[in-house]
């Protein structure tokens, strides 16, 4: 074999393996959680599975609160109660309209509103997500006042911030999107400091 035809062979050889290299790499630029699908982990999302899981529950779950919080207003007797439904609020109304964008730009579906309606039409249908409350429940919500809804109201907010924070954990654990598995962050510091809060409101350690 002539020197030229060497050299012509190992040029081809290299660029060869540049392509293969470059194929690779390309194939591997996932971030491990990747599960397929629209919830893939991809180079402009960056969510999974995980994050568009959190995002749908915790909008229903969000949206449930600031239904519950809502009642204060009209149904309260303590300043305590109200002061603090209005601080739920306003903390989770901006949150849904957060994960909304987030499942938008993700292509997936944004679920729709249940709060407000008919019983057996609305919470019943989210009752397996952790802390919802039933139509039952919020049926006695809506008729109670003074302070029977104060301690009604405490009480299930105290079991409705558990399930959220307990949804938060398994985001941290689970998630790839960090804009998302950042909030859940904050919801667990959040959420845990006001059940201590609602337990200490409740005369319970």
């Amino acid at each position: 074999m002539t020197a030229q035809r060497r050299f012509v062979r190992r040029t081809v050889l290299a660029v060869t393996a540049s392509v293969a290299a470059l194929t690779l790499a390309a194939c591997g630029s996932g971030d491990g959680k990747a599960s397929g699908g629209t919830a893939s982990a991809t180079a402009t999302g960056g969510h999974n599975a995980a994050d568009v899981s959190f995002s749908k529950d915790m909008i229903q779950h969000h949206r449930q609160a600031v239904e519950m919080a809502g009642l204060a207003a009209g149904h309260a007797s303590s300043a305590q109660v109200k002061s603090l439904a209005t601080k739920i609020e306003g903390a989770q109304a901006p949150e849904i309209k957060t994960m909304s964008g987030w499942l938008t730009s993700w292509g997936e579906q944004v679920p729709k509103d249940m709060s407000g309606m008919d019983s057996g039409m609305g919470h019943d249908m989210w009752s397996s997500t952790p802390g919802m409350m039933s139509d039952a429940d919020m049926g006695k919500l809506e008729k109670a006042s003074g302070a029977d809804f104060d301690t009604m109201f405490l009480t299930m907010m105290v079991e409705h911030h558990e399930g959220a924070v307990d949804m938060a954990k398994t985001e941290k654990a689970d998630g790839s999107y960090a804009p998302a598995t950042a909030l859940a962050a904050g919801v667990i510091t959040a959420q845990s400091a006001e059940i201590k809060q609602m337990n200490k409101m409740l005369g319970k350690s």
